[in-house]
């Protein structure tokens, strides 16, 4: 590895991938992506979800996103926002897939991680898959703390959207830590329901196909529903 004349320290590599981490491998950047991929943020938001990144970093960090066209500023009627630009729309799929890769390595959260509701649409993002189930077409809800949404499957096409929806076979509540070991396989759904941590409205039934769109369902249908039923 290389440093340029501003600092910057580059693979000198002619790859693709060595391109790619010399642009978005620095620490921080790819989270801030994350950030963007739901829509524009301003900065003090981003500070605020970014915790311990520093003001100056991520100044910084937005700056090197901005002149490889990445991410774009633009003017607000109360200041600015950042977005991603095109070039930056086309990491939804990577980090998304590193997202749900990363999921597999998490275990319980020590005491000193933060989570954040909107998260939770992410890992949604990353972990659904529409074509485990071709012949579906229904609405699930997502109340996550403060953050509600929705996916939709639609006969193996697959949305998603903030804000609540119009009449969701299933509506699922919960908090955002609570929601992540659960995708993290660190909490049973059943433990959760038997806590009380997480409630759910709707047809007993939704909770095994939406778990099979999630990539959750690990128990044959029959005894899921069974104990569904119990709640």
């Amino acid at each position: 590895m290389t440093t340029t004349a501003r600092g910057e320290r580059q693979y000198r590599q002619y790859c693709g991938l060595a391109a790619a981490l010399d642009t978005v491998g620095e620490r921080w950047t790819l989270l801030i992506v994350r950030e963007l991929l739901l829509g524009p943020r301003r900065y003090t938001e981003l500070l605020a979800d970014l915790p311990g990144i520093g003001t100056n970093l991520l100044a910084d960090r937005l700056k090197k996103l901005g002149a490889a066209g990445i991410v774009e500023r633009s003017a607000t009627g109360t200041g600015h926002a950042y977005r991603l630009g095109p070039l930056g729309e086309q990491l939804r799929e990577p980090v998304l897939a590193l997202s749900k890769w990363g999921i597999g390595l998490l275990g319980e959260p020590s005491a000193d991680m933060v989570t954040r509701p909107h998260w939770a649409l992410l890992a949604v993002q990353s972990m659904a898959d529409a074509s485990r189930l071709p012949a579906v077409a229904e609405t699930y809800e997502f109340q996550v703390d403060a953050e509600t949404f929705h996916l939709t499957v639609d006969r193996g096409a697959l949305t998603t959207a903030r804000g609540p929806a119009e009449a969701p076979a299933l509506s699922i509540r919960t908090d955002a830590t609570t929601f992540v070991r659960i995708g993290a396989g660190a909490l049973g759904p059943f433990e959760a329901l038997a806590t009380g941590k997480l409630t759910f409205s709707g047809d007993p039934d939704a909770v095994v196909r939406c778990s099979t769109v999630l990539g959750l369902m690990a128990r044959p249908e029959q005894m899921v529903r069974e104990r569904l039923r119990r709640f």
